[in-house]
C-alpha cells in the first residue's frame, strides 16, 4: 500500500493537529466490518445521509428561513443529522488510519523528526483515550435510552444518535490505536508548515488568505477548511 501523507499542522505556537488530505475526501469506504445488516449498516446509512445533508447546507444558495417553524420531529431529526455530520468530519482522519500500513509524517522543519513523531503519537494516544471513554458513555446512553423511549412513536432518534456515536467512537479509537502501533511512520520536513504558527494572531480575512497561500504551496485542496475548523474549536 502506498504511504499516505499525514501533516503535523501547527495551530498556534505550541498546539498541533494531524491532517490528511485523502481523509478529507474519503467518506469511509466500505469495509468488511460495515457490510451486511445491523448497527454497522444503519451507521453507514446515517453517515451517508449526514454527509449529504452537510454538503447540501454548504451549497445552498440561501440559508433556511428561521421564521419557518418545522414540526418538532423534523427539527429533532435535523439536529441529530447535523450533530452526527459534524462528528464524522472531525473523526475521518482516525477512521482513515485504520486501513493504513505506511504513512509519512510531514512536519514543520523547525522541529526535529523525533520530536514530531513524539507529538503525533502523543496526540493519537490522547485521541484513543478520549474516544474509548466516549465509546463507553455513548453505548451506555444508547442502551438506557433505547428501552426508556421505546414507547415514543416513530424512530427512536435519541437512542440511535448515541448508538451511531458509539460506532463512530469505536472506529476512531481503533484508528488511533492502529496509528500508534500498526502504522510504519516515515518523516519529511516542510518549511511552509512553519508559516502556520502565527495564524491565531491574524484577523479572519488575513488568516484565510495566509492559509490559502500555504495550501497552494503544499498543493493541497482542503487544508484551509481544516485549519478554520481547528481555529473555531480552540478559540
Amino acid at each position: 500500500m502506498t504511504a499516505v501523507d499525514v501533516y503535523l499542522v501547527p495551530v498556534g505556537s505550541t498546539r498541533y493537529e494531524l491532517y490528511c488530505e485523502s481523509a478529507e475526501v474519503d467518506d469511509l469506504e466500505p469495509t468488511g466490518e460495515a457490510q451486511g445488516g445491523g448497527i454497522y449498516a444503519r451507521f453507514r446509512r446515517m453517515m451517508a445521509e449526514a454527509l449529504e445533508s452537510r454538503r447540501a447546507r454548504r451549497l445552498a444558495a440561501f440559508p433556511a428561513d428561521p421564521r419557518v417553524q418545522q414540526p418538532w420531529p423534523v427539527r429533532l431529526r435535523n439536529f441529530v443529522i447535523g450533530r452526527v455530520a459534524e462528528a464524522f468530519v472531525e473523526w475521518r482522519l482516525l477512521w482513515h488510519l485504520r486501513r493504513q500500513s505506511d504513512a509519512e509524517l510531514v512536519h514543520p522543519d523547525d522541529i526535529e523528526a523525533a520530536r514530531a513523531l513524539a507529538v503525533a503519537r502523543t496526540g493519537l494516544q490522547r485521541d484513543a483515550d478520549r474516544h474509548r471513554r466516549r465509546l463507553i458513555a455513548s453505548a451506555l446512553a444508547g442502551a438506557v435510552l433505547g428501552p426508556l423511549l421505546f414507547v415514543v412513536p416513530g424512530p427512536n432518534l435519541v437512542a440511535y444518535y448515541f448508538w451511531f456515536l458509539a460506532v463512530g467512537h469505536l472506529l476512531a479509537w481503533r484508528g488511533a490505536k492502529h496509528g500508534i502501533g500498526g502504522v510504519k511512520w516515515r518523516t519529511r520536513a516542510s518549511a511552509p508548515l512553519v508559516d502556520l504558527r502565527g495564524i491565531l494572531e491574524l484577523d479572519p480575512d488575513a488568516r484565510a488568505t495566509h492559509v490559502r497561500d500555504v495550501e497552494s504551496v503544499l498543493e493541497l485542496e482542503h487544508l484551509a477548511a481544516f485549519v478554520e475548523r481547528m481555529v473555531v474549536r480552540f478559540r
